[in-house]
């Protein structure tokens, strides 16, 4: 599998920005939110969402929607689409 393509736009003491982008096939690798989060999608597609367990969900993203989690979240994400998929990640530091 492809590795996502990262890139940190904004990086303070308050918050980290960084814009993931996804070619079909890549993913991010597993990995564990060790900050309060919020996505914002770029474009619209529909994610690949693996657990630890090995269990796969998937998220829709519609542009300009945003979502929220808490840190310790803990996952791969995929992108088995056809397209490329782009969202922000702010990551909210203590």
């Amino acid at each position: 599998m492809l590795s996502a393509k990262s890139e940190v736009q904004i990086d303070t003491p308050e918050v980290r920005v960084t814009e993931w982008r996804l070619v079909p096939g890549s993913a991010t690798g597993h990995h564990i939110h060790e900050m309060d989060y919020v996505i914002v999608p770029v474009t619209d597609s529909e994610m690949t969402i693996v657990a630890p367990n090995g269990e796969r969900s998937k998220a829709k993203l519609s542009i300009g929607k945003s979502y929220f989690r808490k840190a310790g979240v803990e996952h791969d994400v995929l992108n088995e689409t056809s397209t490329e998929i782009v969202f922000l990640e702010v990551e909210l530091k203590s």
